[in-house]
């Protein structure tokens, strides 16, 4: 195995990616159709193709030929023989799925149930396609819009007030009255389940909280650019009773190098812009609205944490004695760490002799080189892999910018 490979990666092309940002960070042609997230990993589900010399090859099936030279003695002790990360490009033109992930305990549960249960692995009611959990980190390449975590009651309870939608006047006071755990349970169930009962979630009702959210859009004041965004996921998603759900959620606007950290039980979905995202290598994920693929509610509920959170929003910094070119995200999960490199003159040198890491290329042009001669370039959207090696390897391309991914 060389010291560093190219790897070419997978698109995914759900419904709700952007045309255009992928290929245009990839420098490929857009072909009339979304693609909205660039897989770099070894997912089996998606893996990307490493060449090693001898032809391109799935990433997963070379780290099961040989697990300790792809991925280090330490890595496979931790977490077994396969790359506990995923790494990805995401971009959203419209919401993605309201949605929550699992515990690993959760996770392990689910899964078995499914294998017991017989639910094909490629089935679209599938939920549980992996037993892992999957914390994960979003960091913002450009404008960026997500919700996240339960917003404090207080501050929901005045957003109704002010949507002065009748059917929702009741939430607003039991949001004052009772506490976090009690009533978010409840509201987020009320929510999902009203749709041809006569609880909120009918058509009447949504067509009249979409005008409602139109209007403050509009007309300013502390509401005005949550209620732009949701007001968008109605129109992108009609009749659809998850943006009852979203009302409850914090909407959170990231500028381009900040990040947000999202671990399981918390409700979210990201909306729009440009993003990288690592996150453990699991695919788990459980939906309850603004989508077309398969929702599971009472999963979700029983997953989600009920808690009031004020989202934080996560700005990386150059660790201690480490090279100032290299800034961290704060590392939150075992299995991955974020990082983003900015080169000037001199380059610097990429040391990581226990853990793989993938390197992509976010702008400009760098250079990846070892003392063999060997060297491999990279453009913007290009990545390759590195797995463990003591050997010294240098990075080069002033003005490039890059994000690392490795084993937390």
């Amino acid at each position: 195995m060389p010291l560093f490979a190219p790897l070419t990666n997978p698109v995914r092309p759900y419904a709700w990616g952007s045309v255009t940002a992928i290929p245009a960070l990839t420098g490929t042609a857009p072909t009339g159709a979304p693609q909205a997230e660039l897989w770099l990993g070894a997912h089996p589900s998606a893996p990307s193709l490493l060449d090693d010399g001898h032809g391109p090859r799935p990433l997963d099936e070379l780290i099961a030929e040989a697990p300790e030279e792809l991925l280090g003695a330490a890595t496979v002790r931790r977490f077994g023989p396969r790359l506990p990360f995923l790494f990805k490009v995401l971009a959203a033109e419209r919401a993605l799925s309201l949605q929550v992930h699992p515990t690993r305990a959760q996770a392990e549960a689910g899964f078995a149930a499914e294998e017991a249960l017989g639910v094909p692995p490629d089935a679209p009611e599938r939920v549980y396609k992996d037993r892992g959990h999957k914390p994960e980190l979003l960091c913002a390449l450009g404008d960026f819009e997500a919700l996240c975590g339960f917003r404090p009651t207080a501050a929901t309870a005045a957003l109704l007030d002010r949507l002065a939608v009748p059917a929702l006047a009741g939430w607003a006071s039991t949001l004052r009255a009772r506490p976090a755990a009690e009533v978010l349970p409840a509201l987020l169930r009320q929510a999902l389940g009203g749709g041809g009962t006569g609880g909120p979630a009918d058509t009447a009702v949504l067509t009249e909280v979409t005008a409602a959210l139109e209007r403050i859009a509009v007309s300013g004041g502390p509401f005005a650019a949550a209620c732009t965004a949701y007001a968008r996921a109605a129109r992108d998603y009609p009749g659809d009773p998850g943006l009852l759900a979203a009302l409850l959620l914090n909407h959170v606007r990231l500028r381009p190098g900040q990040a947000l950290h999202l671990d399981a039980g918390v409700p979210h979905a990201y909306l729009h812009g440009l993003g990288v995202e690592l996150m453990a290598n699991s695919d788990n994920v459980l939906r309850c609205g603004l989508t077309a693929k398969y929702i599971d509610v009472p999963g979700l509920l029983a997953v989600t944490v009920p808690e009031a959170v004020e989202p934080v929003v996560l700005t990386a910094a150059p660790a201690a004695g480490g090279d100032p070119a290299e800034a961290r995200f704060p590392s939150l999960a075992a299995e991955f760490r974020l990082s983003r490199l900015r080169l000037a003159d001199p380059g610097v040198r990429i040391d990581r002799a226990d853990a793989p890491q993938i390197l992509l290329c976010t702008a400009g042009e760098a250079r990846l080189s070892a003392p063999d001669g060997s060297a491999l370039r990279l453009a913007r959207g290009g990545s390759a892999y590195l797995p463990p090696t003591t050997v010294p390897v240098r990075l080069d391309g002033p003005g490039a910018e890059l994000h690392r991914a490795t084993v937390g």
